[in-house]
């Protein structure tokens, strides 16, 4: 049996989901450990940081 081409619509869907499973998977941080720790370069960190920062300069 021949390899067929996805059409379009699940292309995009393969691609849309497995954007989303990273997404999920770089926000989440639950357990403690070293393992489970984003790197201090994260960009997720970095903004963090900023929004905490900010947050605390408006109370």
């Amino acid at each position: 049996m021949g390899v067929t081409r996805l059409k379009r619509k699940d292309r995009r869907n393969k691609t849309v989901s497995r954007v989303e499973v990273q997404f999920l998977k770089l926000g989440r941080n639950i357990e403690l450990g070293s393992r489970s720790q984003m790197p201090k370069k994260s960009q997720i960190v970095k903004n963090d940081e900023i929004l905490n920062q900010l947050a605390a300069e408006a109370k």
